[in-house]
């Protein structure tokens, strides 16, 4: 069973019904003792990231996710839910992030015929031998929406990057934690691909 957690941000449904077309069985929870006996979790969600981290904390969340990734479950976090496990992000400055990896959320910099938020189809560079990225035979072109951009401390857990006149760390993997800024379930037959990947871990 793959679990996503509720914690009021949006974009949730989206996950599930791809997941469920996939032919998972899913819950959406914010229950402590479904989320540590799932097979597999993830932290979906589109936001604010001080939002976000308030109501992870008021909902007893926090120290449930560091449990999950001490277990070694596999763990996804899409979109905000990747931003959320670095340290910190310019959108809420103060405001810690879950720091489960190392690194920070920037603001994607003003710039000619540059739109915030980023809102489209950008082709993935592939690197580092992600397991989300396994038996695509090219290239992903794949669906973003943010206006912030993840920086990682570490190169080498970076699986795929972008380019929007910045260079962008579009997903990371590390051990069983598995994050994208992009969103697989609206990325066509590559981001399902994707999905599946991580259900079958």
């Amino acid at each position: 069973m793959i679990a996503l957690i509720d914690y009021d941000a949006g974009n949730i449904r989206s996950v599930e019904k791809a997941l469920l077309r996939l032919g998972q069985e899913v819950c959406v929870t914010r229950d402590k003792e479904k989320l540590l006996h799932a097979d597999k979790v993830i932290l979906p969600g589109v936001g604010a990231f001080g939002d976000a981290m308030r109501h992870l904390h008021e909902y007893g969340l926090v120290d449930v996710i560091q449990e999950i990734v001490e277990r070694k479950t596999p763990f996804l976090g899409i979109c905000l839910g990747l931003q959320l496990l670095f340290e910190r992000s310019a959108e809420a400055p103060g405001v810690a992030g879950l720091g489960i990896l190392k690194g920070e959320i920037l603001r994607i910099p003003e710039g000619e015929g540059r739109k915030i938020p980023h809102m489209g189809w950008n082709c993935l560079e592939l690197q580092n031998d992600g397991r989300l990225f396994r038996g695509l035979e090219e290239p992903p072109y794949v669906y973003f929406v943010h206006s912030y951009y993840l920086k990682a401390a570490d190169e080498q857990i970076v699986k795929a990057i972008t380019d929007y006149g910045v260079r962008i760390h579009a997903a990371v993997e590390r051990e069983y934690v598995f994050a994208c800024q992009f969103h697989p379930e609206k990325s066509s037959a590559a981001g399902l691909r994707m999905l599946k990947n991580f259900a079958e871990l």
